[in-house]
């Protein structure tokens, strides 16, 4: 059985931005357990901003587990990415998400590498941005698996980068370059920008997904838009797929109608009471 997540964000500067929460883990962990939820997804600002004693008593309380914790805030707050053509800069960013995969790990949750990992533009070649890209992968998810977890790279659409936005792709990519601690997060809205067919899609890229993101075509809750879940769902039985079904999602009409949409939906689509 597929659990369920919801995301919380505790980044100012991202607001208005794909998270279900904003009023701090304590509130996020509440709403998640009265609605059903089995985990959070957490967005930081920082490795800092994640007390691991508060929220492993905060998770303990509610009966939740952390789902992932993300990494963007490096490049939301710092502009850091994996690729940048700065040497300096792609250093910083393996610390950063070094910090962070280390508070994740002590919490049983891998990282997510989504908008650090950059781009191929200016002097910096397609071929020169993925030699970067998969040494950072390789570093950092060598650093994970120390505390027995993956690494999870998400796939972007066209708008966000252009280094993989289709998942198939990025799966062939990892296979090639030997990065067997690495899983993909598929991402239901950018698939439905990329992907002809979000299910085959998730077939093809098989094993190596890792974490799927559960919103609808518009960004907003599953049910809020066009996207087709059944033949999702039917895919991720297919490849034997058991992990979270998380809610990275816009927070309308607002944060409590979004989460209780997105479970409704959960409900509906995994026959899960």
């Amino acid at each position: 059985m597929m659990p369920a997540a919801v995301t919380v964000s505790l980044v100012p500067e991202a607001r208005g931005g794909p998270f279900v929460f904003w009023d701090g883990l304590a509130d996020a962990c509440q709403r998640a357990a009265s609605l059903g939820f089995d985990a959070i997804e957490i967005f930081p600002p920082d490795a800092a901003a994640i007390d691991v004693a508060t929220v492993r008593e905060l998770i303990t309380r509610h009966r939740l587990k952390v789902a992932a914790v993300g990494t963007g805030g490096g490049w939301v707050r710092h502009k850091l990415t994996l690729t940048h053509a700065d040497a300096a800069i792609r250093r910083d960013a393996r610390s950063f998400i070094a910090a962070l995969i280390e508070r994740a790990g002590a919490l049983a949750a891998p990282a997510i590498i989504g908008s650090m990992q950059g781009r191929s533009e200016g002097s910096v070649s397609r071929d020169q941005a993925l030699a970067w890209l998969a040494e950072g992968l390789d570093e950092l998810s060598a650093l994970a698996a120390g505390h027995g977890v993956p690494l999870l790279y998400e796939p972007l659409n066209r708008y966000e980068t252009n280094l993989f936005n289709r998942i198939g792709d990025a799966a062939r990519w990892l296979e090639a370059r030997k990065l067997t601690r690495v899983q993909i997060l598929a991402d239901l809205f950018h698939m439905n920008i990329e992907e002809a067919d979000s299910a085959a899609a998730l077939r093809e890229a098989g094993r190596f997904v890792g974490h799927v993101h559960f919103a609808d075509s518009n960004r907003r809750a599953i049910g809020f838009g066009h996207t087709s879940v059944p033949p999702v769902i039917a895919a991720l039985h297919d490849i034997g797929y058991q992990g979270y079904l998380s809610a990275e999602i816009l927070p309308l009409p607002d944060g409590q109608a979004a989460a209780a949409q997105t479970m409704a939906a959960f409900r509906a689509a995994t026959g899960r009471p």
